[in-house]
């Protein structure tokens, strides 16, 4: 059977743009991860440019971007930036474009709210909360002592200083970007009050990590909110997207390749959790910790620096089925919540 996504571009090079639609340009940034760049957008508001996302604050994220809007963006200014959600790789380099550029800054309250929040909060050491919230994952006794003996990484430490002002967008507005109208959708799970828009015209949408194509968002509790069910917000939004997605649309992505076949792949996108859940509750027929279900739910063991990111995904995963009466909760004389099917207890 044909494959229903498909991925029109290849990824434009370091320093470059690429143009996807008429007036809307494609960059990359990098990121010190695995998951090395993150997808910019730039588009043509006639007398200067709208940004959407940033990447990181580094020497070298300023460094290319001050290649592009002195090279193959230097005909405008960026008058506008917007963000389309709190996470450090999309919202690192604000501040910069608000101080150095004069742009306008774009959010919704939550990420606004967010960003700010966790810019603002520096750790020189692992607060009580982190270490209870990592015991209670059961992260295993070597990671947890390196980490407790290390300075815990801090958003302040790759997004700059944000401004105390924004202009705030949220569900249902309408936006006019690079001489489309566009609707705002709001979803909840990777981010909550995650930004993406749709444009009128119907050929594009600004996905951000809420519709990436090949690779699913990390949908991860914290320490800050432990017991939140990022997982069915997740879906929920999936479910409520799929009312306005057509096989037609080319979605720009925080990630990877813009892709057609958006209905196929929220459809995927649903199955593939409901699917991860159900192998993950049968492998809770005995009480399993967190950090004891990577393979069952991600089918793989995951070492190095996947482990963070695994941790509360498998986290959020437990607490899921948690919140939908399918399991229950123990506690190990070690910290760690114990899960177990309901219907063996």
């Amino acid at each position: 059977m044909t494959d229903p996504m498909r991925m029109p571009f290849e990824a434009p090079k370091q320093g470059e743009v690429l143009e996807v639609a008429q007036g809307v340009f494609w960059a990359r940034m990098p990121l010190p991860i695995a998951l090395n760049h993150v997808n910019v957008y730039i588009l043509d508001d006639g007398d200067g440019w709208t940004v959407v996302d940033t990447g990181v604050d580094t020497k070298l994220s300023r460094r290319l971007w001050t290649q592009l809007l002195s090279g193959p963006l230097k005909a405008k200014p960026v008058t506008r930036l917007i963000v389309t959600h709190h996470h450090l790789d999309h919202v690192g380099l604000a501040g910069w474009f608000v101080v150095e550029h004069g742009a306008e800054l774009v959010m919704t309250r939550t990420a606004y709210l967010m960003a700010r929040m966790l810019q603002l909060d520096v750790q020189d050491a692992p607060t009580p909360e982190m270490i209870s919230f990592w015991r209670s994952c059961g992260m295993a006794s070597d990671m947890l002592s390196k980490r407790l003996s290390e300075r815990p990484f801090n958003t302040a430490d790759v997004v700059g200083p944000l401004p105390l002002g924004y202009t705030r967008i949220k569900e249902g507005d309408e936006i006019t970007i690079g001489g489309r109208i566009w609707d705002v959708r709001c979803g909840d799970g990777h981010a909550p009050e995650h930004a993406t828009f749709w444009s009128r015209d119907q050929a594009l949408v600004l996905g951000g990590d809420q519709l990436l194509g090949s690779i699913s968002p990390n949908l991860g509790v914290t320490a800050t909110e432990p017991f939140a069910d990022p997982v069915g917000d997740w879906m929920r939004s999936c479910a409520a997207f799929q009312g306005h997605a057509l096989e037609s649309q080319l979605v720009l992505t925080g990630h990877k390749l813009p892709y057609t076949g958006l209905p196929a792949r929220l459809a995927q996108l649903i199955a593939n959790h409901h699917t991860a859940l159900d192998r993950l509750l049968a492998f809770l027929d005995t009480p399993h910790a967190a950090c004891d279900c990577f393979v069952p739910l991600f089918k793989r063991e995951i070492k190095g620096g996947e482990y963070g990111l695994a941790m509360v995904e498998a986290m959020a995963h437990c607490v899921h089925l948690y919140h939908n009466g399918l399991v229950t909760r123990s506690l190990r004389d070690d910290g760690a919540s114990a899960w177990q099917r309901k219907d063996l207890t």
